[in-house]
């Protein structure tokens, strides 16, 4: 079984055939995703999209979508998550946490709502979904200071330092279609050198496409059906069979995401 371990399947780029993109998925062999919301306010899509499909999500508030935040949406959050904890297909907060790569940023306040939510999952025993773009010593800086049980940081491209500090507290590295790209060798480094235990494969569908749906310099949609050949390059940079890629994933991802353990468990027995 295949656990694609961020994917917007609720996003709007979905909503004329997300029935069809979920076909394709399955039968690829992705039978597991998790769907990081962007923000609050599509909470109720996520989890109606989990619902329907027997996938997980999450809950937070995106970096790039500060536009439509409020600081009174954490105290949303908040109300929210309590309500969220009776689905055991709600697994983490995310997507959440800080981007230095676009021109126009107010990092104090992507800093402000990467804290508040850090305390959100502090307080109730969840672990995180990480969006990180050049701004890891900074995730890493609020992280020292608000302890949270761990997580995933989404679609890694840093130091290997960075990454060891990352792992010390318990992250696991999203690895996706960016490491199917020759020009991408720190990724496809990590990929091939961290840890076994280190690591889990995303694709950020319908976003970061993997080298193949990049058509004429024009990148086509990402879907979660193109796991399974994201994880052969994967393999193959791990002299790894695909067999135990997919069991070293999925063992990564419930240790990393215990709510998905434990529903997957449940669902299993």
């Amino acid at each position: 079984m295949w656990i694609d371990t961020h994917c917007h399947l609720d996003a709007d780029e979905f909503d004329g055939d997300r029935a069809a993109v979920v076909g394709r998925a399955r039968a690829a062999g992705v039978s597991m995703l998790v769907m990081p919301a962007g923000h609050v306010d599509d909470h109720e899509k996520a989890a109606a999209v989990a619902r329907e499909n027997g996938f997980a999500f999450a809950l937070g508030i995106h970096p790039l979508w500060l536009d439509r935040a409020a600081e009174a949406d954490v105290d949303r959050l908040r109300e929210l998550v309590p309500v969220a904890l009776a689905d055991p297909r709600f697994v983490a907060i995310g997507e959440i946490g800080i981007d230095l790569a676009e021109p126009v940023t107010d990092i104090d306040r992507q800093q402000w709502f990467y804290r508040e939510q850090l305390r959100v999952a502090r307080d109730f025993g969840l672990p995180v979904i990480v969006h990180v773009r050049q701004s890891a010593d900074l995730l890493m800086k609020h992280l020292r200071r608000i302890d949270v049980g761990g997580g995933i940081i989404h679609a890694f491209n840093g130091s290997r330092q960075q990454a060891q500090q990352f792992i010390e507290r318990g992250f696991k590295l999203g690895f996706g279609g960016a490491l199917t790209y020759s020009g991408s060798q720190r990724i496809r480094r990590h990929a091939a050198e961290l840890a076994a235990d280190a690591w889990v494969l995303e694709t950020d569908a319908p976003y970061i496409p993997p080298q193949w749906l990049r058509i004429d310099g024009h990148a086509q949609r990402n879907e979660p059906g193109e796991l399974p050949r994201i994880a052969t390059e994967l393999a193959a940079l791990r002299a790894m069979s695909l067999a135990d890629l997919a069991q070293q994933n999925r063992s990564n991802a419930i240790v990393a995401l215990p709510r998905l353990g434990a529903w997957l468990a449940s669902v299993k027995a």
